[in-house]
């Protein structure tokens, strides 16, 4: 995959990344992981995401692993924030930020965390200012290279704007266009690192039913908007089997918008991952197929009497 700059951090990203929380939450055996994640990075997939909270820290522990001997060929993510062991700090405290990175390092056999993200914490949280204070102690101790929020609306929209923030992950996709007006016009205009948390809407084409597991209560939000906005392929111009389709036009719909640079896909299937490399490499959507989309989208939002916000 080609590589691209991840805003001003200086770091590199692939416009498909990876996300840590499925392998980690569904259980999957640690010799499909371990082969998966190698498979990744010979694939060219050059940017890893993943939490602190994902499995109790499966996640981190499946990526020190299998490839930590590999660490100079990806851009890392991680968050924290949350309280996810038995420590008697408090979720968001400075003290939890701080023993968080450390056990994220031990976790991935790694001396650096290159973007380290608050883990959706709500705007109160953030407006107290304590959490930007322990990151920058962080990335000045060189514990990590830089900083930002994962989250969504208005507190993503405030993180935006904080000084020394170098990253945003948000959800963006065909059925969670909100974030694409706030937090990601903030991060382009500051050039921010933009990461797209869910970028195919968690296959809102299909029944939430379908869907496995922690998937379903986005799914079941996602596949209403996209039944209420009545687009099909074919109305895009796509032939074929619907459900074949829709995977590529959803992922180059988030990767068209400007100012986003990796779209964060979790999958432990390495052909999923083959077939999203293979829609990345066509290119964004075309600019009138996504002018479809965001009308839709807006027309059913505005047809549903309430605002259609983007979900945590």
């Amino acid at each position: 995959m080609d590589t691209i700059s991840f805003g001003g951090t200086g770091l590199p990203a692939t416009p498909v990344g990876f996300g840590g929380a499925p392998f980690a939450l569904l259980g999957t055996p640690a010799s499909e992981t371990d082969t998966l994640l190698g498979a990744l990075l010979d694939l060219g997939v050059g940017l890893l995401d993943t939490a602190a909270c994902y499995g109790g820290g499966d996640s981190e522990e499946a990526i020190g692993r299998a490839i930590s001997e590999r660490r100079d060929e990806y851009t890392l993510v991680s968050k924290c924030g949350h309280q996810v062991d038995d420590g008697d700090a408090e979720a968001w405290s400075p003290a939890l930020i701080a023993s968080s990175i450390d056990r994220s390092l031990r976790r991935m056999c790694t001396d650096r965390v290159d973007v380290m993200l608050l883990h959706s914490c709500d705007l109160e949280v953030l407006e107290r200012g304590e959490v930007f204070e322990a990151l920058r102690r962080a990335r000045d101790a060189g514990k990590i290279r830089c900083f930002g929020y994962s989250g969504d609306n208005e507190a993503a929209t405030y993180a935006a704007r904080q000084p020394d923030m170098a990253a945003i992950e948000t959800s963006i996709s065909i059925a969670d266009q909100c974030n694409i007006d706030g937090a990601l016009a903030v991060a382009r205009e500051r050039n921010l690192g933009v990461l797209a948390k869910r970028p195919i809407a968690n296959a809102a084409w299909k029944q939430a039913e379908q869907q496995p597991g922690f998937y379903g209560d986005y799914a079941s939000t996602y596949h209403g908007r996209l039944a209420a906005m009545g687009v099909t392929p074919a109305d895009l111009g796509y032939d074929g089997d619907p459900a074949a389709v829709w995977p590529e036009i959803a992922l180059r719909f988030t990767l068209a918008q400007p100012g986003l640079h990796s779209a964060i896909i979790g999958t432990t299937n390495p052909a999923h991952v083959k077939a999203n490399i293979a829609a990345a490499e066509k290119g964004p959507l075309s600019d009138g197929r996504v002018a479809i989309l965001r009308n839709a989208f807006a027309a059913a939002q505005s047809a549903a009497g309430e605002a259609w916000t983007g979900q945590t």
